[in-house]
C-alpha cells in the first residue's frame, strides 16, 4: 500500500557540537514533524549530524517515533534515517524498524521517501505492508 501527503517541521533544536576538529563537526539536532495526508501524526525526531567544510557534504542517522493514524489505522512506529550528501549528490534511506509498530500498526514494514520542494515544503511518499503481528 501507499500513503501520500505533506508534513511540517518545528521545534528545530540543535545542541553545541559534542566534536568539533579538523574541519568536521558532529552534532546532535531534536525536533517535532506534523503530518498530513493519508498519514495524519506526530512525531519526534532525534538526529545525529556530521557536516564537514563542503557545504554539500555531509550527513545524519536519526531515529523518529511516530504516532498517529495510518489509512484509518491508529497506532505508533519507529523509522530509521540514513541520509548522506556528497558534494550535493544526496542519497536518503527511511525505514520502518522491524516490529515498531503499536495498536492497529503492529506488523508494519515499509520505506518512506521524502521530497523537500524548491519553496521549502516537504511531502512524503509511504509504500508499506501490514504484516501479521
Amino acid at each position: 500500500m501507499t500513503a501520500k501527503g505533506t508534513f511540517d517541521t518545528a521545534d528545530w533544536n540543535a545542541l553545541p557540537p559534542f566534536d568539533d576538529r579538523d574541519g568536521v563537526s558532529l552534532g546532535q539536532v531534536t525536533l517535532r514533524k506534523t503530518f498530513h495526508g493519508d498519514l495524519t501524526a506526530t512525531s519526534v525526531v532525534t538526529m545525529l549530524v556530521a557536516t564537514t567544510e563542503v557545504a554539500d557534504s555531509r550527513s545524519y542517522v536519526a531515529l523518529e517515533r511516530v504516532d498517529g493514524t495510518l489509512d484509518g489505522r491508529s497506532g505508533g512506529f519507529v523509522v530509521q534515517h540514513n541520509a548522506v550528501s556528497d558534494r550535493g549528490a544526496q542519497g536518503l534511506r527511511v525505514t520502518v524498524v522491524p516490529d515498531s509498530g503499536t495498536g492497529e500498526l503492529r506488523g508494519l514494514r515499509g520505506e518512506m521517501d521524502i521530497l523537500i520542494a524548491p519553496d521549502g515544503s516537504h511531502s512524503y511518499t509511504f509504500d508499506y505492508d501490514l504484516l501479521s503481528p
